[in-house]
């Protein structure tokens, strides 16, 4: 048991030294990491706008050959109507031309609203553009602080991390869950030392009976008010050694 505080604590002061370093980063890692989402976000509301653009205009031109086409039918049907010898036959291409007049008619309507697609969408990626420009630079400049704060403490940080996975794996996996769950819920401090008789977490003071089980290091004792894992003197030097 007494092994098992030990690992507990020194991963504990670990994970501790690790928050230490995080908070050195300040926001930067959660800046960074907003800021690539709002740039991938904008590059693919951009491709976005390009394709509607690039459909719209697709669009537009066969729409215009199509107008083309039925109004060289039309030309032609007239012309037919000078050779045709029955009024069946004449009636026949009269209604064929002003069936290709109203689907000229309708197409002219959707060669405007594709004309007014691309144009509002050349318009907002136009705009797009600075902004993500904007965006970008912003971001690389970031990335080089963030950069700049790793490799400051890049070593000192690997260690540690290293140091984590030994510890972790002579840890077993119902101790690491309990150890995770209060860390989570105590912002990162699960394990306490008992100081002057009393929780180093909440400062609750221990019964005398608590305190002299803690002392014998032979079960894993929590505090009643906050539920950290409190340790004895002799833990905390053993776990120093360690590290």
């Amino acid at each position: 048991m007494e092994n098992r505080l030990t690992s507990l604590y020194t991963l504990q002061l670990v994970d501790s030294s690790l928050d230490e370093l995080q908070e050195m980063k300040g926001d930067l890692p959660k800046i960074v990491a907003e800021l690539s989402e709002t740039v991938k976000n904008k590059l693919a509301l951009k491709k976005q706008l390009d394709d509607i653009l690039k459909k719209s205009i697709a669009g537009r031109d066969k729409t215009d050959v199509d107008i083309l086409t039925l109004k060289e039918k039309i030309e032609k049907h007239k012309t037919q109507q000078f050779q045709v010898k029955t009024n069946k036959q004449y009636d026949m291409l009269a209604r064929e031309m002003d069936n290709a007049q109203d689907k000229i008619t309708q197409l002219q309507k959707e060669m405007e609203n594709l004309e007014n697609k691309a144009e509002q969408a050349k318009e907002d990626s136009t705009k797009l553009q600075p902004e993500i420009e904007e965006l970008q630079s912003e971001l690389a400049e970031r990335k080089k602080e963030l950069a700049a704060v790793n490799k400051e403490h890049e070593d000192e940080e690997l260690k540690l991390k290293h140091q984590r996975e030994k510890l972790v794996s002579r840890i077993s996996k119902s101790d690491y869950q309990m150890y995770e769950r209060i860390r989570k819920a105590k912002e990162g401090r699960a394990i306490v030392k008992v100081q002057r008789n009393s929780c180093g977490g909440c400062f609750n003071r221990a019964t005398p009976q608590r305190v002299l089980e803690l002392r014998k290091n032979s079960a894993i004792i929590t505090c009643e008010r906050c539920g950290r894992i409190l340790v004895s003197d002799e833990i905390v030097e053993s776990a120093k050694k360690l590290l």
